[in-house]
C-alpha cells in the first residue's frame, strides 16, 4: 500500500487544487491554503489543448468541459489584414490525446474548486517553515501551526515557496504585454484565430456559452504601467482587420485582465520536502497554451509519484526529474514562435504559409505522449 501523507498546498489556484485533488485520489490527506481573501480566478479564457483536456478528464471534469467550454476545431493564422496564412486542425494536431476546448478562467477554477475534498483556507499566508527530523514545520498568518510530510509550493509565478526552494530562480520579462477580456459581441468566431502584425498579436477563440475569449500583445522594451493601454487599446491595432476593430470596439475591451509576459526557470524544483508546481516551477510564455497542462500533469505525476513507498525527498527530486525536460521543451518552443513572429512580416507570413503545419507539428508532437 502506498505510504500515507500529510500535505500541504500552498495556492488555490489551476495548479494548486489540481494538486490537492490528484493527492487526495491516492489517498494522501491535504490540506489548502490561498493568501487571497476569496475564490478569484484572474484573467479571462483559456484555451486548453490535448494534453491539457486529457489530464482533466482523467481527473473526472470531462462533462464539466463539455457543458462550460466550447470546442476548437481549428487554428486560423492570419495576417494582421486578415488574409489567411495557414489553417490546421487540431484533432490531426492533437491525436491521440483529446480535443482542444475553450473555456473560461473562472468556470474551470469553479469545477476544480469543486471537486476539491477539503476548505481552501482563505486569507492564510505561510509565516515560518522549518524542516526537522522527517516532516515540516509550519506556522500560519492566522496563527495556527502545522506539521507535513511535504509542502506543495503552488502559488503562481510571483511565488514566496520558489526564493526557499531555489533562492536564484526568478522571472524574466520576455519583451511582450498582453491584455486579455471576454466578450458577448463576437458573432462568427468559431475557431482559434489569430491575427499576426509587426511586433503585434490580436488573437480570439470560443470559450463557451456564447463568449469569446480575446486576447493582445505587443512587444514593449520595458514592461508597461498597468494603466497603459487599456482605456483605448485599439490605438495599438489600428490597422488590423476590422473584424479586430469590432472586438476592440465592444464595452469588454475598456476592462481588460494586463500583465507583463515573463517565465519563470529556475534550476531546482526541491528542497527537501518542499516541491514547486505549476507557475511557481516554469510559469512560460502563453503564446503555446500550456500554462494549464503544464500545471495538470505536474499534479499527475506528483501525486503519481509520492504514491510510492520510499524517501520522501528522493521522491520528490525523481517527480522534478520526470518534468523539467518537459516544461523546458515548452519554453524552448515558445521561444522560437516569437523569433518566428519577430520576423519580417513579410517574410514571417511565408514561413507560416508554406512551413505552419509543420512547425506546429514538431512543437506538439512529444507533448502527445503521456508525461
Amino acid at each position: 500500500m502506498p505510504t500515507h501523507l500529510e500535505v500541504l498546498v500552498v495556492g488555490a489556484g489551476i495548479a494548486g487544487l489540481a494538486t490537492a485533488a490528484e493527492l487526495h485520489h491516492r489517498g494522501m490527506s491535504v490540506d489548502i491554503i490561498e493568501r487571497s481573501s476569496h475564490p478569484r480566478a484572474t484573467g479571462a479564457g483559456l484555451f486548453l489543448t490535448g494534453n491539457s483536456v486529457r489530464a482533466l478528464t482523467a481527473l473526472g471534469l470531462r462533462d464539466h468541459l463539455t457543458t462550460s467550454g466550447a470546442p476548437v476545431p481549428s487554428q486560423r493564422l492570419q495576417s494582421h489584414r486578415g488574409r489567411v496564412l495557414a489553417d490546421i486542425s487540431t484533432a490531426d494536431l492533437w491525436r491521440g490525446t483529446d480535443e482542444c476546448v475553450g473555456i473560461t478562467r473562472a468556470a474551470l477554477h469553479a469545477a476544480l474548486h469543486d471537486i476539491v475534498p477539503v476548505p481552501v483556507r482563505h486569507g492564510v499566508t505561510l509565516q515560518t517553515l522549518k524542516e526537522s527530523g522527517d516532516g515540516v514545520d509550519v506556522e500560519f498568518s492566522d496563527g495556527e501551526t502545522g506539521r507535513y510530510d511535504v509542502v506543495v509550493g503552488a502559488d503562481g509565478i510571483r511565488s514566496g515557496l520558489r526564493e526557499y526552494v531555489d533562492p536564484a530562480a526568478a522571472t524574466r520579462y520576455l519583451g511582450q504585454v498582453c491584455w486579455r477580456f471576454l466578450t458577448d459581441d463576437a458573432a462568427g468566431i468559431d475557431r482559434w484565430t489569430v491575427w499576426l502584425g509587426r511586433g503585434t498579436t490580436f488573437l480570439a477563440y470560443p470559450v463557451g456559452r456564447g463568449q469569446v475569449c480575446c486576447y493582445a500583445d505587443i512587444s514593449a522594451a520595458s514592461p508597461l504601467d498597468p494603466t497603459d493601454g487599456t482605456a483605448d487599446l485599439s490605438r495599438f491595432f489600428s490597422g488590423f482587420d476590422q473584424r479586430v476593430q469590432d472586438l476592440l470596439a465592444t464595452p469588454a475591451a475598456r476592462a481588460t485582465h494586463f500583465s507583463p509576459v515573463e517565465e519563470v526557470s529556475g534550476g531546482t524544483w526541491t528542497s527537501g520536502r518542499v516541491v514547486l508546481v505549476g507557475d511557481a516551477a516554469h510559469a512560460s510564455s502563453p503564446n503555446m497554451a500550456q500554462g494549464v497542462g503544464m500545471a495538470m500533469e505536474d499534479a499527475q505525476v506528483l501525486a503519481d509519484t509520492l504514491a510510492i513507498e520510499g524517501h520522501t525527498p528522493d521522491l520528490l527530486e525523481q517527480y522534478a526529474q520526470r518534468r523539467i525536460p518537459r516544461t523546458r521543451w515548452v519554453q524552448r518552443q515558445t521561444h522560437q514562435r516569437d523569433r518566428t513572429r519577430s520576423m519580417p512580416p513579410a517574410v514571417r507570413d511565408f514561413v507560416l504559409r508554406h512551413f505552419a503545419l509543420r512547425l506546429y507539428e514538431r512543437a506538439t508532437a512529444p507533448l502527445r505522449e503521456l508525461p
